[in-house]
């Protein structure tokens, strides 16, 4: 059987992760998907999802550079930026509590395609859910909002620790459904990424800092690259998007790639593995 370069499989999962992180459509899911595919479930395959993310992260950050500088020098004073900071915070630490009690449990039990493309499925479905109440818009502006939907916005995404929920996809959905704006809900989930992923990096590079390897840096450093790239575009272009559509697209998008999975997995057409 052909067996792609590894380099290529950098290549593109970088890509995957990229597109995928700040979508509502599970970067984690589809790197377990993609990862199964492709046959790039190792040792190496770990800390390489690690570097990659970490790339996500530094897009993000770039991105909404002057707002976190910001946020830096204002967040000593009382004001905006303090108010902006505490919410952040606030709405980080459901996840953070429960990611450092459950995350070995979860990674042991869930990360595994089938997993995956249930909670993909299920997920579509509530985001249709979600979209089809046409909610009241009370916050226009991640500004706006109090530390109550902070607070209520960070146990949704809590629940984004099973593989496949997407992180992206409950805070967005989370924080529409309490009340804010298809804006300020995708704007608030970009910035709990920072926090949240950055504890899961270093949480994760702490675990796995027995099998780092300086001979593995040209591979990371092409999934490092692709996935910054591409999440940029990604980030840039669901702002575009939200301004005239809601997230039904989405919604199905998981559904459809959720049934494949387990279509292929019970007709034994794709031999997927975790």
């Amino acid at each position: 059987m052909f067996e792609l370069p590894l380099l290529i499989k950098a290549l593109i999962l970088g890509i995957v992760e990229g597109l995928t992180e700040f979508l509502p459509i599970s970067s984690t899911g589809h790197l377990i998907i993609a990862g199964s595919l492709l046959d790039y479930t190792n040792d190496q395959s770990k800390v390489f999802e690690i570097v990659i993310q970490f790339a996500a992260i530094l897009a993000v950050c770039w991105l909404y550079r002057a707002r976190l500088l910001g946020v830096i020098k204002g967040m000593w004073a009382p004001g905006l930026e303090q108010r902006f900071a505490i919410n952040i915070l606030i709405a980080f630490m459901p996840a953070a509590v429960l990611g450092f009690l459950l995350h070995s449990l979860i990674k042991a039990h869930l990360f595994n395609p089938s997993s995956v493309a249930f909670a993909l499925i299920v997920g579509g479905f509530v985001i249709l859910w979600v979209e089809k109440r046409d909610l009241p818009v009370r916050f226009a502006s991640v500004d706006e909002i109090t530390w109550r939907e902070a607070l209520k916005v960070g146990f949704a995404q809590a629940i984004a620790m099973f593989p496949g929920v997407s992180r992206a996809g409950a805070t967005i959905m989370g924080g529409v459904f309490f009340g804010l704006s298809r804006q300020a809900a995708t704007e608030l989930s970009f910035f709990l990424a920072i926090p949240t992923m950055l504890a899961a990096t270093v949480l994760d590079v702490y675990k796995a800092r027995d099998i780092l390897s300086l001979d593995d840096v040209p591979v990371f450093a092409v999934g490092f690259v692709s996935s910054f790239v591409f999440a940029m575009l990604a980030i840039k272009g669901l702002l575009r998007f939200i301004s005239h559509h809601n997230f039904n697209a989405f919604a199905w998008y998981r559904i459809v790639f959720g049934l494949i999975v387990l279509g292929t997995a019970y007709t034994g057409l794709v031999d997927w593995h975790s």
